[in-house]
């Protein structure tokens, strides 16, 4: 089974900020594969179902970014038999909209990924990281609390439905054959905004 988590902060006033975007390609899954979100557990709301043949749990943690190990670590002992872990989450370094699959690794920086890292003990999961890029006179903790300008919201829409793509083709053909479809395409998009 595989567990697929979108970080965030739960509450409206975090809604539609660019932290949040983890948990707007898991409501994208909600919705497109129409998986019933059932289950209020004390650190995360979550539902089961399946995608491309696989059975999946998603799941929005409700602890904030900071504590979102909590959350993977409850529904990884609640749901017991799950062999992967799929984490969706903001990066700061990739141009706004830009999807980057990695197999594992450090968390570079990101206190979501480093809270799963420490309370889960392992770096052995696959991310998906979609770029909100940098704002250099705003402090990164307070921009990653801002809202996608306007400008940014039909990119992001974009973004949103490229990662629902990129986990369902994870989930059919693995992450190297993932890697290379969706890095090659974003390297073309990036190359010729130039």
């Amino acid at each position: 089974m595989w567990l697929i988590v979108g970080l965030g902060n739960p509450g409206k006033i975090y809604a539609k900020t660019r932290h949040n975007i983890g948990f707007m390609v898991i409501d994208e899954l909600f919705s497109k594969f129409s998986i019933p979100l059932k289950d209020k557990s004390k650190n995360f709301l979550s539902g089961a179902g399946c995608i491309s043949g696989k059975n999946v749990i998603l799941i929005k943690p409700v602890t904030f970014m900071n504590r979102s190990g909590v959350a993977v670590r409850d529904a990884v002992k609640k749901y017991k038999d799950i062999d992967n872990i799929i984490v969706v989450q903001d990066d700061l370094d990739l141009d706004t909209g830009v999807i980057r699959i990695r197999k594992n690794g450090s968390a570079g920086g990101h206190r979501g990924i480093e809270s799963i890292i420490e309370i889960t003990g392992t770096k052995e999961f696959i991310r998906v990281k979609i770029g909100i890029s940098r704002e250099d006179r705003i402090p990164a903790e307070d921009y990653v609390l801002s809202p996608f300008d306007k400008q940014e919201k039909p990119i992001i829409k974009e973004a949103i439905e490229k990662a629902v793509d990129a986990i369902v083709t994870i989930l059919d053909k693995g992450a190297s054959y993932a890697q290379n479809k969706f890095h090659k395409i974003d390297s073309i998009r990036v190359n010729c905004n130039k």
